[in-house]
């Protein structure tokens, strides 16, 4: 399938027109507004529900160790060094490119508790209270998503199916989304920011490993 370098500029295009609309103080009255309804809104089970559900985003504890172990399978049944770059590729660029820009943004998370927690550049939060911009939780999620469709059409021998598509790069990330903005670990513009991002990052994968590329999986 061919991946046509426009959409990824389009992608580009509305991550950096987010970040600069939300630098000059636009869409934060939207953000505040979503963040005080959910947050009004946690009745115990509905509440852990979302926090379960949450976990489909985490990078280091659930999305790299399965594509890691399905690299390793991979690996093995191919013996190619080709088989560890969709991992490589993840592992790089979402590392490069979410983390300096959350350290950079320095933006806190809704269940902050401190002044201007909405804004961009904020001086009064530290540490991980201050890395809500773009949401890592998205990014990665779009990003170990793409790479495990990858790995297991590649396992396959095969394309995958519309409903194996939907299953494994829209059904999770979509939970994600709304889980994250329930949950009050992000702003709604960190999560379309971080699936901006995302899904620019997994599309750079998916042309890595096309099989016009050098780089292109073994069959």
């Amino acid at each position: 399938m061919k991946i046509r370098w426009w959409f990824d500029a389009v992608l580009v295009a509305a991550f950096v027109a987010l970040t600069i609309a939300l630098i000059n103080g636009h869409l934060l009255g939207f953000d505040q507004r979503v963040a005080d309804w959910s947050l009004a809104h946690q009745p115990a089970p509905i509440y852990w529900t979302a926090r379960v559900f949450n976990y489909l985003g985490q990078g280091g504890q659930v999305l790299m160790p399965v594509s890691l172990i399905l690299t390793a399978v991979f690996f093995y049944r191919t013996r190619s060094w080709r088989a560890l770059v969709p991992f490589v590729a993840g592992f790089v660029l979402t590392y490069i490119t979410i983390g300096p820009l959350k350290i950079w943004a320095d933006r806190a998370a809704p269940r902050f508790d401190g002044p201007d927690k909405t804004i961009m550049f904020n001086p009064a939060a530290s540490g991980v209270e201050a890395m809500s911009y773009p949401s890592g939780h998205m990014g990665n999620s779009m990003v170990w998503y793409a790479v495990i469709a990858l790995l297991v059409a590649a396992l396959l021998r095969r394309p995958l199916r519309r409903w194996e598509f939907l299953a494994i790069r829209v059904v999770p990330v979509t939970i994600l989304f709304g889980t994250t903005i329930y949950t009050g670990f992000h702003w709604v513009t960190d999560s379309v920011a971080g699936a901006l991002l995302g899904l620019f990052l997994a599309r750079l994968i998916e042309r890595l490993v096309r099989p016009s590329s050098p780089l292109a999986l073994p069959a």
